[in-house]
């Protein structure tokens, strides 16, 4: 299987990643914190650890303000409802975008339906980038909460999350970045960005396995237990091992955040991925999918049985391009490559149905070709003669 899907999921994974996990089931797979044995010991320690890493990656300032989590819609999850919860008071408004992904959009509409906040939605233009501009004008008195995607998991666009950050600090509002797409190919810097809500998953482009990602709470995010009623609150409530006194969630980070047992053998692969980045020029690997997605770019936007959508600037993507070919829906397509040519894609609306409604391709989407950092220009060859011969 040639496989282009790399924006659902990376595969493979960095090398040392399942070895990483194997080791630690078979020697520290103990509950961390829970007791005071060095197994638990060795497996809270891999877990700081590898906190310390990520905070790093992603220019934070404080490690115990990395919670893990689920994925990322489990992150995600965390920020929206932990900011725009029922204990933040009706009336709070919140702002997006339409090229985000459902993890984004459902618990916002969610909340908006049932009246407990007021959303605006701000579309992009024709090219697939959001207006900085735009999100400022969106602002009211009103507003708690600003929620964007790095880049589009349906298009690749990267947005201006610098300029969005800003105008949020500007005003006093919280700025979440879903970084499903970016984090550990494209540069993200909380300080630089301002930003106050990091939400990622670790099994995409850190190489990371399925079943882990994070939440940044930036230190402009109210604390717990300091007075200050519009503090995060937590998604889910349990256990935390180290304080289990306390009626409530400690108010401490990262346990105010992480109840119940983390997924220590999924973070220990991710560990893995995110020490294999740190020995790679991630600058480059950013050039090779950018260079798969032009190559992709410049053979089909000029042939007429082909629909490219977005910007047709690859430096401006990460390495996702949605295509259609002409005659075909694109779950057919799809299930061309797949059954014949043994090519996984991802068609259809790639959980992003207002970016879809936006470009005019709701319901049936697009064919998304997502090339990661270990496909090939010879797979990306078989892939191009196999979508001539589809459309011939």
């Amino acid at each position: 299987m040639i496989y282009f899907d790399n924006a659902a999921t990376s595969f493979p994974k960095a090398p040392g990643v399942s070895e990483a996990m194997a080791a630690f089931l078979a020697r520290d797979a103990a509950n961390p914190g829970r007791a005071g044995h060095r197994m638990a010991v060795a497996a809270e320690r891999m877990l700081d650890d590898t906190r310390l890493k990520l905070t790093r990656l992603f220019d934070g300032a404080d490690p115990s303000r990395m919670v893990f989590a689920l994925n990322g819609t489990d992150a995600l999850n965390m920020a929206i409802k932990g900011v725009l919860g029922p204990l933040a008071g009706k009336g709070a408004h919140a702002i997006t975008t339409v090229l985000e992904h459902n993890s984004v959009s459902r618990p916002l509409q969610a909340m908006a339906d049932a009246g407990a906040i007021e959303l605006t939605r701000v579309t992009c233009d024709d090219q697939g980038f959001v207006d900085p501009d735009d999100i400022h004008k969106a602002i009211t008195p009103s507003t708690k909460l600003i929620v964007i995607t790095h880049a589009s998991n349906v298009l690749g666009t990267i947005q201006d999350a610098v300029a969005i950050g800003q105008v949020a600090r500007e005003h006093g509002v919280l700025f979440c970045l879903d970084a499903a797409q970016t984090a550990g190919v494209v540069p993200v810097s909380i300080e630089q960005m301002n930003i106050d809500l990091l939400a990622f998953p670790g099994h995409k482009s850190l190489l990371g396995p399925t079943g882990t990602g994070g939440l940044y709470v930036g230190e402009h995010c109210p604390a717990p237990g300091n007075g200050d009623t519009n503090h995060l609150r937590p998604w889910r409530e349990g256990g935390t091992g180290g304080d289990s006194s306390t009626p409530t969630q400690p108010a401490i980070y990262p346990y105010y955040l992480e109840g119940g047992t983390p997924n220590t053998v999924g973070i220990a692969g991710l560990a893995a991925g995110v020490d294999y980045l740190s020995k790679q020029d991630t600058t480059q690997l950013l050039a090779h999918e950018q260079a798969l997605v032009a190559k992709i770019i410049e053979r089909l936007a000029s042939d007429d049985r082909f629909t490219v959508y977005g910007s047709l600037d690859a430096t401006k993507h990460v390495g996702t391009v949605s295509i259609n070919i002409q005659g075909y829906e694109a779950s057919d397509a799809g299930s061309i490559l797949d059954d014949s040519f043994e090519i996984a894609v991802r068609p259809g609306l790639h959980c992003a149905p207002y970016a879809h409604r936006r470009l005019g391709t709701f319901p049936s989407g697009t064919v998304r070709i997502s090339p990661g950092p270990f496909n090939t220009e010879g797979e990306l060859d078989t892939l191009l003669d196999a979508l001539d011969q589809i459309a011939g």
